[in-house]
């Protein structure tokens, strides 16, 4: 992420992610005030006695000196622009490819999974590994709902790891370690297991959610964020769907008497 510039990114993208941002701006925003004061935090200034820089500079309409919210997008690299997509809800699938249809896809059917997944993608920026954590959650919760599932009929204690849930859910699947299926395929089990593992691991060790003391590394770079959360959307995709192909949902049966009978 933080290798992206704008000359990495083609024009015709520019021009479609900086309108989508314009367009979401002024929507949650509405006046010139508002949105002169969130781009400024966006804005860095730096000042000596005979040197000035600036990250991108602030374009004013004259007379009024209102802010021209589109020419100073225009402005902005890629980088920024990114991050402001990013903390705007704005689904930017070429750079985070997984992401925007697992946010959809989860929405309605695991609903606590998607808040804890929204909360995460707020704090991916200002807190890397406290994202780490809450996708880390996010992938739980939806395993769990799965296995709760009464087709599934697999009982849990409430304190299974990641890892322990999805292994519980690859067996369920016969996806891993079943004799049955190409050692390939066991192979590629094995290793959505590690995954987990390694999201789990990291959680607990190289965040905050676990007490630590001086000189303990905490992840802070978003980048490794970025790497986690397209895993867990991955990962999450997959088993999500793959379960429903399997299990498919219930057909809801209408009685057509009970139709027939209604006062309207």
């Amino acid at each position: 992420m933080n290798e992206v510039s704008m000359e990495k990114i083609s024009p015709k993208y520019q021009m479609v992610l900086i309108r989508k941002i314009e367009s979401a701006i002024w929507h949650e925003y509405k006046s010139y005030k508002d949105v002169k004061f969130y781009i400024e935090k966006w804005h860095i200034v730096e000042e000596n006695w005979n040197e000035f820089w600036e990250n991108f500079p602030i374009i004013l309409k004259e007379p009024n000196k209102e802010i021209d919210l589109l020419s100073t997008l225009h402005k902005i690299d890629g980088e920024i622009l990114l991050k402001i997509a990013i903390d705007l809800g704005i689904e930017t699938p070429d750079f985070i490819p997984s992401v925007p249809i697992f946010r959809n896809e989860i929405k309605s059917s695991y609903s606590t999974a998607s808040r804890t997944f929204e909360d995460a993608f707020k704090q991916i920026e200002e807190h890397p590994d406290i994202a780490i954590g809450l996708v880390n959650s996010a992938l739980e919760s939806i395993v769990k709902e799965i296995l709760s599932d009464e087709r599934v009929n697999i009982q849990l204690k409430g304190n299974e790891t990641l890892h322990c849930l999805v292994d519980k859910i690859l067996k369920f699947l016969r996806l891993y370690p079943n004799s049955d299926i190409p050692n390939e395929i066991k192979q590629i089990g094995s290793s959505l297991l590690s995954i987990c593992k390694g999201i789990e691991d990291l959680r607990s060790a190289k965040t905050k959610f676990h007490g630590k003391i001086e000189g303990d590394y905490i992840i802070n770079d978003p980048l490794y964020t970025y790497f986690v959360i397209n895993s867990v959307a991955t990962v999450g995709l997959f088993l999500k769907n793959y379960f429903e192909k399997k299990i498919p949902p219930k057909e809801i049966v209408t009685n057509d008497d009970e139709i027939d009978n209604l006062p309207f």
